[in-house]
């Protein structure tokens, strides 16, 4: 299972070309958008690399027009980092080709196979659930 979600995810990504972003900057807007506002460093934990690269990261998208950065007030020694509009639209838009991309294969399947994979997918839901 590990290995076909993982090969799942490496096709889809080929969606993410249209985009203009490296792999990197497009996970790290990720979540941006879905859990901003965001400081760097929960941002680097999130993405598994030290700040610094968090940093060099960050400032890309904020050169692009994709993120903004803030004044944390709760911590002044902290930044908190959020998505732009451009930013959402991007990201949106591009999880949008994913999600098509991937409903033409569901579609292309037979009926048999496709409530079985509803099926799986119902499943694997509560699995996550439970974790």
């Amino acid at each position: 299972m590990h290995s076909a979600a993982i090969h799942l995810l490496r096709k889809l990504r080929r969606e993410d070309a249209e985009s203009g972003l490296n792999a990197p900057r497009l996970s790290a807007l990720s979540v941006i958008v879905f859990a901003a506002p965001v400081t760097l460093g929960d941002l680097a934990a999130a993405e598994q690399v030290r700040p610094p690269t968090m940093t060099r990261i960050v400032d890309a998208l904020v050169d692009q027009g994709l993120a903004t950065r803030s004044k944390n007030t709760e911590d002044g020694r902290s930044t908190l980092i959020a998505a732009t509009a451009a930013g959402r639209k991007l990201l949106m838009q591009g999880r949008e080709r994913r999600v098509r991309a991937l409903a033409v294969q569901i579609a292309s399947l037979d009926s048999p196979d496709r409530k079985t994979l509803q099926e799986a997918a119902d499943i694997l839901k509560r699995v996550i659930d439970a974790i």
